[in-house]
This record gives C-alpha cells, structure tokens and sequence, in this order.
C-alpha cells in the first residue's frame, strides 16, 4: 500500500469515515472505524496531515490524533462545504475534507486547548443562565401586565413585581399568584447561580496575565477579557486587527441596515454591550477622547457604539500580538 500523505476525517458521535490519498493524490485508504478504534488506527500510521472540520469534539480529536504524531489542521465548515461532491453521505464529506485542507487559500482555526475548553464551558452555561433568567422575567412581566400591574424597566422593577407576588390580595387571582411566584423563585435561583459563575470567571481573569492586561483597555472587563483569552488560542492567524474584527463581525463598508450576523457572536455581543457601558459613562462624565466626542458628533449613537466596538477588537488584537500593555491615547500623547 502507498504511503498516506493526506487524510479527511469525518467525525461523528459513534462511526468517523477516513479518507487518505498519497502524495500523487491517488486514493490509497476509504473506510469507516468506531470511536473506541480511532486513536488506535492513528498511532498504526506514519506522520502525516490530517484535516477535519472545526465542529463538536473536533478539538478534543485533535489534541488526540497530534498525541500520535501528525499534524492536525482543523478548518471552518462552511469553507468545507464547497468541495463535498453531490449526493452527500460521509464518504463524500471525508473525501472533501480531505481535499479542501490541501488547498493553499484555506483558512484554519487553531486548536484550543482543555484549560480553554473548560472556560468556555463556564461561559456559556452563564449564557444559557442569562438567557432563561430573563425569559422568566418577560413573563412574570407579560402575565402582571394583563392586569395592569406594570413596573419600570431593570432590576428594581422586577425586584418590586416580585414583592407585590409576595403579598395576597384581591387584585391578583390566587391560582395565578401562586404560579408566578413559583416564576419568581426560579428567577431568583437563576439569578444567584449566574452571580456565581461570574464571579468564577472574573477571579479567573484577574489571575490571568494575559487577561488582566486586556481589562485596561475601556469597555473590557473581566468577562471580555476571559472571553477572548478562551475563543482566541493565537491572535497571530489574523493579519492584522482588521481582519480579528472581520472575523467577530464588528467591520466592514458602512452600508444602510443591520450590523452583519456573521462571525463568533458571543463575543461580538459583549465587544458591543462593553462599548454601550462605557458611551454611556463617557456622556455622563463628559467625552475625553477627540475621537470618540467627533464620532458621536458625526453618527448616531448606535454606530458609533459598534464602531468603537471595532476599535477595541483592533486594540485587543494588537496586544495580543505584540505582547504590549494598553496605552491610552493621552499616555501617547504625552509620550510623544
């Protein structure tokens, strides 16, 4: 059998397909293994490339299959997909993915590692968290507002809702004020379980060198910081900020509509809930930025909102990159 040069691998839960070609491209081995018979079929094999898509335990498989000593690229799905031959099944996912991790125009996502995994995890079990506390919330205030009981936006509203549940009376039903304080109760645990994990991850990131260094950028603290220091495993595939940014979706032509909905959007959510924070702060206490007060001067608040989300990308990256702490811009200037 000729050596194998190349290999796509198709994961799955239970069966993966392999498809390897040799140096001239002939294929030389198309079969199936079980999960336990992956790692063993892999150690049996010389050095060689490996490719597979950057999708659910594709980075666990990927630490695994390097342990054997090949070098695992792993890359975007969507830029797999155009080389998956018609009539799709797994063979023909393999052999695309086999194919595509040749080509010299193909864009990979580094490997993360398990300490990075792990954070994620934290993060987005605080997201489904945040995501249930306030589906509770909009219904304890959707079912009270069918009776007219309306209270103001934000914590202490919902805070005085809850405390209106607590006392009977005659202008909420028993049945129904007895199930929206089971609805209350439910915010509450949700509420304290999140508190919880944002702690976890914000004493994480102030013992992280790396991650403290981000939160002296404005609009970045702990959760930013923890958030990219998890999704971003090398800051240097990215030519150069714009291209970080592109990737989140915060760049881009100024076009009439919608910011774009591509790119990671967790992180893109929070570049832009850290930049509202700190406009907001900016307009209380008085805009110190030149560049910032022109801005809003020019653009309404919601683009230069997103616009300064961008900017703090390109900061992000560039720290990344060069290893430097954040100067701000009048440090610069008195610097210069």
């Amino acid at each position: 059998m000729s050596k194998i040069s190349t290999i796509g691998l198709d994961l799955a839960k239970n069966v993966f397909q392999v498809h390897g070609v040799d140096a001239s491209g002939a294929v030389v081995v198309r079969r199936q293994l079980r999960r336990a018979a992956v790692e063993k079929f892999f150690r049996q094999l010389p050095p060689s490339l490996v490719g597979m898509e950057a999708c659910g335990s594709a980075h666990h498989w990927a630490r695994v299959i390097s342990r054997c000593g090949h070098e695992v690229r792993l890359m975007p799905p969507v830029y797999v997909k155009p080389y998956v031959k018609r009539n799709k099944n797994d063979g023909r996912d393999a052999e695309g993915v086999c194919e595509a991790v040749t080509r010299p125009t193909m864009r990979f996502v580094p490997v993360k590692s398990i300490a990075q995994q792990a954070t994620l995890a934290v993060h987005s079990a605080r997201a489904v968290l945040v995501r249930q506390r306030t589906m509770v919330a909009n219904a304890l205030r959707a079912a009270l507002s069918e009776l007219g009981i309306v209270a103001a936006q934000g914590y202490e509203g919902l805070c005085q809702l809850m405390a209106r549940l607590e006392e009977p009376s005659e202008e909420i039903p028993q049945m129904m004020r007895g199930a929206l304080l089971m609805l209350a109760r439910h915010w509450q645990a949700l509420n304290a379980d999140e508190r919880v994990l944002e702690r976890q991850i914000a004493k994480a990131a102030r013992c992280d060198r790396d991650a403290k260094r981000l939160m002296d950028v404005p609009g970045v603290g702990p959760i930013i910081a923890s958030t990219v220091m998890a999704k971003v495993a090398d800051a240097k595939v990215f030519r150069s900020g714009r291209d970080f940014a592109a990737w989140i979706g915060l760049t881009g032509k100024h076009r009439p509509g919608r910011i774009s909905k591509q790119g990671d959007r967790m992180l893109r959510a929070l570049l832009i809930s850290g930049a509202s924070a700190h406009l907001r702060q900016q307009k209380a206490r008085g805009i110190t930025d030149p560049w910032l007060r022109d801005l809003l001067a020019r653009r309404p608040y919601k683009v230069a909102m997103v616009a300064f989300a961008a900017k703090v990308a390109r900061i992000i990256w560039a720290m990344l990159v060069k290893g430097e702490a954040y100067r701000s811009r009048a440090s610069a200037t008195a610097a210069a």
